[in-house]
């Protein structure tokens, strides 16, 4: 019986077991996930935030802070009245980007200047292009981007302000607008290569004289020689002086 029951459970000779015994080597876990609580998932499922769904889809509308206009404070008001009296009073306004200019090179350009009655003013970007949106000058708000400098004068004196910035490398010329026209750099510099209007006025003056003087000794000269002619010919009809006036009739004619 014991032999039997030995050669039913021992495996033939040549036949595999069924099963192995295999040994796996140690896998060292370091991070478990700590079990959370059943009532704190209750509870992190109950307050979870649920966001409802968007009919208008994003940035068709402007948001609210857009369309709510803000008030604009006293300085920036005060700002905006100055520059309204600068583009009354001064003909020419200069835009000049200050690059990096030290306090003493920015104190020397003023002194330039001023001895040419050209002032230098200072306004905040922002304000400037709020000022330029309702306002004739509009065009000359793409001008005002990074640091920059107002240069203004009464009379349109470019040619004293490029000799000034070529001494101040630091300054460059963006445009202006002189006499309500919008110039460019290339704009100012032939602009001040034209004569001065005195000079034109004195040429025009010169020009008219000459003009007139011209026509008055036309009109004199036509009479003097028709009045020489017919005292010619009062002499000639005369029996006395006939002979001997021949040839001043001829030198006369």
């Amino acid at each position: 019986m014991a032999a039997t029951l030995c050669r039913n459970l021992l495996p033939k000779q040549g036949w595999l077991p069924l099963t192995q015994s295999v040994r796996h080597g140690s896998k060292a876990v370091t991070r478990h996930r700590k079990p959370v609580n059943f009532l704190k998932q209750k509870l992190i499922a109950v307050t979870q935030h649920i966001p409802p769904t968007r009919v208008i889809p994003p940035g068709a509308f402007p948001s609210e802070a857009s369309r709510t206009p803000t008030k604009e404070s006293d300085l920036v008001l005060l700002l905006k009245k100055d520059l309204k009296k600068v583009f009354q009073d001064f003909r020419m306004l200069a835009v000049v980007q200050n690059n990096a200019s030290n306090a003493e090179d920015m104190i020397l350009l003023k002194n330039r200047l001023h001895k040419h009655n050209i002032h230098v003013k200072f306004f905040p970007n922002q304000v400037v292009r709020s000022f330029l949106q309702d306002c004739v000058y509009s065009n000359m708000s793409p001008l005002f981007f990074g640091p920059t400098v107002l240069i203004v004068c009464k009379e349109p004196k470019a040619k004293e302000m490029l000799k000034t910035l070529r001494s101040s490398p630091q300054m460059t010329l963006m445009g202006a607008c002189i006499d309500n026209t919008l110039l460019s750099p290339q704009g100012v510099l032939r602009y001040s290569k034209l004569p001065s209007v005195s000079v034109i006025q004195g040429e025009l003056v010169s020009g008219l004289t000459m003009l007139t003087s011209h026509t008055a000794s036309m009109l004199q000269q036509h009479p003097a020689h028709l009045t020489a002619l017919l005292q010619q010919y009062v002499k000639q009809q005369s029996p006395d002086g006939a002979a001997g006036d021949a040839p001043k009739a001829e030198e006369a004619t």
